[in-house]
């Protein structure tokens, strides 16, 4: 159940999630109205507070007023899964510090965490399960206590994935026990992909400027890209782990979704740094610096860029947005190799389903131990759980995830070191840098995935190609910029590199956004338009086959 108050706990059932989900699909949604700040980037934003016009609260105000409209009712998006409740008093407190002369690129701008992440308040951190409401986490996740820093205001949690997509292999992206099904903006019977589906649906409906994802493989590229945002998957130890619920210590990184590649460089800069709660992160401070000072319109003058169209098999559509991408970046300055092969692309899928099962096992035990007052201490009571409350958390797929991760052993066993060990060597040193080597090259390019597919929660996920495996598996940076529409649907392309080239790949992807500008706002259509008003079941024309930019009209339900 929901409440009504707009400051309160946003707790969609599954009966919201399933039954009206089903009952509206075919439903026309009324359009949305959009003010100044609704799709508004943060220098906009805090242009706008300086001079007077807004501050922290209106803001705060504004797009809780947004959420309580078209992610809780309306079209129903399904994004937020709790509001802050004490986001009014800490905007209050900007607004107070900001009159006093304290400013910041995030000062006062409201942010959204995904539910894995944890938060020292009154919001609890669940990961989408029913099994870990209780008592809050007794602290923040460094990101999220960074974020306070540098003065944003963390207006709630965003719905995911359940456990990070990370409990069964026949899962659907973006569902959970505890939220329900997040949806696609842009079309709403779409996936909005996983796990930090939640984050990515809810900037692009500008429910928020800017939003936190996490990724162990493809959670902040594959949504963001299927929800036409920009999204950062940073150097695995670039940004601390610490307080957010784990799937893999070699992989897993949380980092910036945003609507443009200025406002997610300034949220990495944000996060980015050592911290001591993450031995992983002990480089972290040499390399973490101000991403937007390479802003530069101009980066892609003399940039070598390797194009793997081995990891681009989306169809014709999707190849023409590639080579026009690709014609974009040559009349800017950069030079182009075309056909790069990385070596071991198709050698690891064995070896990361081993060690990810050893990580998750030995890190959600290790997190658990850190949370006081919940029902479940280890993952064998989690499964214990969701085998006692299978009608709430199972009603669509099971946990053989969760029993495979079980099974397995101490991180000291050899079939873990063993599978560890070949990752790092052939994903990162005899993969992609193998690759740019040969080749000499500044950056790689792919399209990140396809558009989003039909949601089916019967069948699961299908099985599509993507490109963001290989620098996930490495732990090397990429990030996604919209490049196009299929049919309504937005594509992202990835560029991806060496460890820690984020300065490089930030400017890559900054230089080709301004060059493109191909992100527009979503409509929330209640289903695809037939191509020219034909009805894809009868190829007849006429009123019944039209679909508006509100929803689909009466004559199809």
């Amino acid at each position: 159940m929901r409440k009504q108050s707009r400051v309160a706990v946003l707790v969609v059932g599954i009966a919201l999630s399933m039954g009206a989900w089903a009952q509206d699909a075919g439903r026309p949604e009324p359009a949305a109205d959009v003010s100044s700040t609704d799709y508004a980037g943060m220098a906009d934003l805090q242009q706008q507070m300086s001079s007077g016009k807004l501050d922290s609260q209106q803001l705060v105000r504004d797009f809780i007023r947004r959420i309580d409209t078209l992610d809780q009712a309306g079209p129903r998006v399904n994004s937020v899964i709790e509001i802050n409740p004490d986001a009014l008093s800490i905007a209050k407190q900007r607004d107070t510090n900001r009159s006093k002369g304290k400013r910041g690129s995030l000062w006062g701008i409201p942010v959204l965490l995904k539910a894995n992440i944890d938060t020292g308040d009154k919001m609890p951190t669940t990961a989408g399960s029913l099994a870990l409401l209780g008592a809050p986490a007794p602290r923040d996740a460094t990101v999220a206590a960074k974020l306070r820093k540098a003065g944003a205001v963390i207006l709630g949690k965003t719905n995911l994935s359940e456990w990070a997509n990370f409990r069964s292999s026949h899962s659907s992206s973006g569902w959970s026990g505890r939220g329900g099904l997040t949806r696609n903006p842009y079309v709403l019977d779409r996936s909005a992909c996983g796990s930090s589906s939640g984050s990515a649906a809810a900037v692009a409906a500008g429910f928020v400027t800017v939003a936190i994802g996490t990724e162990t493989n493809g959670s902040v590229i594959c949504p963001a890209a299927a929800n036409g945002i920009v999204g950062i998957k940073p150097t695995v130890g670039l940004v601390s782990r610490a307080g957010i619920i784990p799937i893999s210590s070699t992989q897993d990184t949380a980092g910036p979704m945003a609507r443009d590649v200025r406002d997610a460089a300034i949220v990495l800069s944000a996060i980015a740094g050592s911290d001591p709660r993450d031995p992983a992160t002990k480089d972290a401070n040499r390399h973490a610096t101000d991403y937007a000072k390479f802003l530069d319109p101009d980066a892609l003058k003399g940039r070598r860029i390797g194009v793997v169209r081995e990891l681009s098999d989306d169809g014709p559509d999707v190849a023409k947005l590639l080579d026009q991408a690709i014609a974009v970046l040559r009349a800017h300055g950069a030079v182009i190799v075309d056909q790069v092969k990385i070596p071991h692309l198709h050698d690891y899928g064995k070896a990361e389903s081993t060690v990810l099962h050893y990580e998750f096992k030995h890190g959600v035990n290790a997190y658990l131990a850190t949370r006081k007052g919940l029902q479940v201490h280890s993952l064998a009571d989690l499964i214990a759980f969701d085998d006692a409350h299978a009608a709430e958390e199972m009603p669509w797929f099971g946990q053989e995830t969760f029993a495979a991760a079980e099974a397995s052993g101490p991180l000291t066993d050899k079939v873990y070191q063993d599978a560890l060990a070949k990752l790092r060597q052939t994903a990162g040193p005899e993969g992609i840098d193998a690759a740019m080597d040969a080749q000499h090259l500044d950056a790689l390019l792919a399209p990140a995935q396809g558009p989003a597919w039909r949601i089916d929660l019967v069948n699961g996920d299908p099985d599509s190609p993507s490109a963001y495996g290989p620098a996930a598996v490495a732990g090397y940076p990429s990030i996604t910029v919209p490049a196009g529409f299929v049919h309504g649907l937005p594509v992202g392309m990835l560029f991806f590199g060496r460890k820690w080239s984020e300065p490089t790949l930030i400017g890559i992807a900054y230089a080709y956004e301004q060059a493109t500008h191909a992100r527009r706002n979503p409509e929330f259509l209640a289903t695809l338009p037939a191509p020219q008003g034909i009805d894809p079941w009868t190829q007849k024309s006429g009123a019944s086959a039209r679909v508006s930019a509100a929803g689909v009209s009466s004559g199809r339900k």
